[in-house]
């Protein structure tokens, strides 16, 4: 993705991807509608939120060159976008948005959405009609006034083994058929439903995740530490599989998958160690001094864990600037992991299906967070993004150090316990301060919570509870310290007095 977070950016683009998916015609005209008692609306435009949504609507692609200028390639497309700020009655969550679309026909397209972090996102209406639309299957959806439903059901599964269920809703005279696939559907089945007299609308709508055609493998970290203890197989292993399983791919495929993952990171570190940087909005670059300075010797410690969190930090001079990183597993967070890996890799020598598998261990801990809590800061504070990361990191250490699967799943745990209770206060609702310097010490602290585990201290509280209290925490943190700047650091007099760069 392009930074500078996965919630607002990634998510954004993720929705309008969506929504340009449903469109026959190019849209002319789209209003934005947040909750000002939400998170987006205070931060979308230092979080280019409104440059994500109109990227996805207009068909570019998240790291599209032209990302900065998407208001003005709106324009002179014929898009013309709007950005309110309105009461949502039905903003569950802080993250949600109503948008309103017309399209060169003069059809029109309302939906509500919501961002559910790192990247994630739901439609949760369709011009009026409630529904759950996740982007991780072909959806389908056809409102009818027919009578004889099953003969347009009969149209939406002619090859019912991609057909993974159907939905109806009705209401004034008409249904609402929602079709979930693992294909797309044969046009000649999408022709006749827009042929046939008694439907009204039809809109396909096409993934913008892998489709998950398995059964996940496990569902908490019980579960996994179990299944792989019982094959004497480590973390990176078990979740390899559970991924292959999940997403009904060849082994080779999910590490190759991996493996690019790993060099979006590693190239992230590589451009914010460097001279050239793009320029963020309230720091000056200091990763690429910091490394400087720890091999000349010149620091008071320095060493493995200073280079890991200069090199955190180094991502995150990449992010701030709406450079190219991999939400890991947000981009408020995206520069622990890489920072670990490469800094193993330099120290171990690894080689990249190593590294991979060491990132797969990472994503296990990101598994079991995805199903118990959330990556939204939004929702639960820094804990769940940074905090996260950490976590994954520190199982990612042990991965690669030989540990066993509940070694790495321990020193996750105990990673959680010493991030719990930490507030999203990001100053001036910049992606910049405190999360440089946090990325970097959670960075460094993933080697020492993977030595605690290793070097034999027994973790009392499995990492199921820990991130469940985690959750329960972060839930009863105020609004003003969940990712609206309104609260902790971003209120101190010289965090509001420091000067845009940019």
């Amino acid at each position: 993705m392009r930074g500078p977070s996965s919630s607002h950016t990634a998510g954004a683009y993720h929705i309008g991807r969506l929504l340009s998916s449903m469109l026959d015609a190019p849209p002319v005209a789209a209003r934005f509608t947040f909750d000002p008692a939400g998170s987006w609306g205070n931060v979308y435009r230092e979080q280019g939120a409104d440059l994500a949504f109109l990227a996805g609507l207009l068909g570019a692609g998240i790291t599209d060159e032209r990302f900065s200028a998407m208001l003005d390639l709106a324009t002179e497309n014929g898009l013309a976008a709007s950005f309110l700020m309105e009461r949502l009655p039905d903003a569950e969550h802080p993250n949600t948005v109503s948008i309103g679309i017309v399209d060169s026909e003069g059809r029109e397209l309302n939906v509500t959405a919501v961002s559910t972090g790192g990247g994630s996102v739901e439609i949760t209406r369709v011009n009026g009609w409630p529904l759950l639309i996740t982007g991780r299957y072909h959806d389908v959806l056809v409102v009818t006034s027919g009578k004889e439903i099953s003969k347009t059901l009969a149209q939406l599964s002619p090859d019912e083994n991609e057909t993974v269920e159907i939905e109806q809703i009705s209401r004034e005279g008409l249904t609402l058929l929602h079709c979930r696939r693992l294909a797309p559907l044969p046009e000649e089945a999408e022709e006749r439903l827009r042929s046939t007299s008694t439907v009204q609308d039809v809109w396909t709508i096409e993934p913008i995740f892998f489709v998950q055609r398995g059964i996940p493998l496990f569902d908490d970290a019980a579960g996994m530490v179990n299944m792989a203890t019982e094959r004497g197989i480590s973390l990176g292993t078990i979740a390899l599989e559970y991924e292959a399983v999940l997403l009904g791919l060849p082994i080779g495929d999910v590490l190759a998958e991996a493996a690019d993952r790993l060099r979006i990171m590693e190239e992230a570190v590589i451009v914010g160690l460097a001279n050239d940087l793009p320029a963020m909005q309230l720091l000056h670059p200091s990763a690429g001094s910091i490394i400087t300075a720890e091999a000349d010797g010149s620091l008071p410690i320095g060493g493995l864990h200073t280079r890991a969190a200069a090199r955190a930090m180094a991502v995150m001079h990449v992010n701030a600037g709406m450079g190219v990183v991999c939400a890991a597993p947000t981009a408020g967070s995206a520069g622990v992991i890489p920072a670990v890996i490469t800094t193993l890799r330099e120290e171990l020598d690894l080689d990249t299906e190593a590294a991979s598998l060491a990132l797969m261990a990472a994503g296990a801990i990101g598994v079991i967070t995805a199903e118990r809590a959330t990556f939204a800061a939004e929702v639960a504070g820094c804990q769940v993004e940074i905090g996260a990361a950490g976590a994954m990191a520190a199982a990612a250490v042990v991965e690669v150090s030989g540990g066993t699967a509940r070694h790495a799943v321990d020193a996750a745990a105990i990673s959680y316990q010493n991030s719990m209770g930490s507030v999203c206060d990001l100053v001036q609702g910049m992606v910049e301060i405190p999360c440089h310097t946090r990325n970097a010490t959670a960075a460094s602290s993933a080697f020492v919570c993977a030595d605690l585990v290793m070097g034999g201290y027994s973790n009392p509280i499995p990492l199921d509870e820990t991130i469940d209290a985690v959750y329960d925490t972060g839930r009863r943190l105020p609004p003003e310290l969940r990712c609206t700047a309104l609260g902790g650091l971003a209120l101190a007099p010289s965090a509001k007095e420091l000067k845009r760069l940019r």
